[in-house]
């Protein structure tokens, strides 16, 4: 069945590009679970891939909402670094400038404290990272008729609320393969929908 495609401007697209390079990003997504470095150039491709289905459907909330999720995911990632780092660097941490017994085991209970706090932190932008994803993914869903889409978004957003118990990174997992094959099930399944703008 030949490509979709979409008179704009004048000027005739197809979804082509964007649905490929945002199905081997994430490709690479699943990928980077085992290979971080891959993981990262899937990101990328897939945003790039989004950005040009977003144009393609004339739906910003797809590339938006996306874009918005990474943001969240990288805000969390960076404050709960910044936490860890200061507890390291923070010059307490065995009790160098006090001394003494009781002086180490309190900066060693404020060191774990200050771990679960950056672990609360990246918990809760993961789950608004996924949350945005999510909203991406059921536009998509929206436009493309790929109804695998929505389930790929439930089940990120599930699975980052259950990442305080092994099987949220299990549904992760599942939910960034569902995302590929929806993906690259595009050119066979979609056509162009309503043309609307979403936040």
């Amino acid at each position: 069945m030949q490509t979709p495609t979409k008179q704009t401007n004048g000027v005739k697209m197809s979804m082509e590009p964007g649905k490929s390079l945002a199905g081997i990003g994430t490709l690479l997504l699943v990928i980077g679970t085992f290979v971080p470095f891959l993981g990262i150039v899937g990101l990328i491709l897939m945003m790039i891939g989004l950005k040009y289905l977003a144009d393609y459907y004339r739906d910003k909330g797809i590339f938006n909402n996306a874009l918005y999720g990474i943001l969240f995911g990288i805000v969390g990632i960076a404050a709960a670094a910044f936490i860890v780092i200061a507890l390291f660097f923070g010059g307490n941490l065995l009790g160098i400038t006090f001394g003494g017994e009781e002086a180490i085991t309190g900066n060693i209970i404020g060191f774990f404290a200050g771990i679960v706090v950056a672990l609360v932190i990246a918990f809760i932008f993961y789950v608004l990272m996924a949350l945005y994803l999510r909203k991406a993914f059921n536009s998509l869903a929206d436009k493309s008729g790929v109804g695998m889409f929505r389930t790929a978004g439930t089940l990120l957003f599930v699975g980052a609320i259950l990442t305080i118990i092994l099987v949220g990174l299990l549904l992760i997992f599942v939910a960034w393969i569902l995302a590929t094959v929806a993906f690259f099930s595009m050119s066979n399944t979609s056509q162009p929908q309503a043309q609307t703008a979403t936040t």
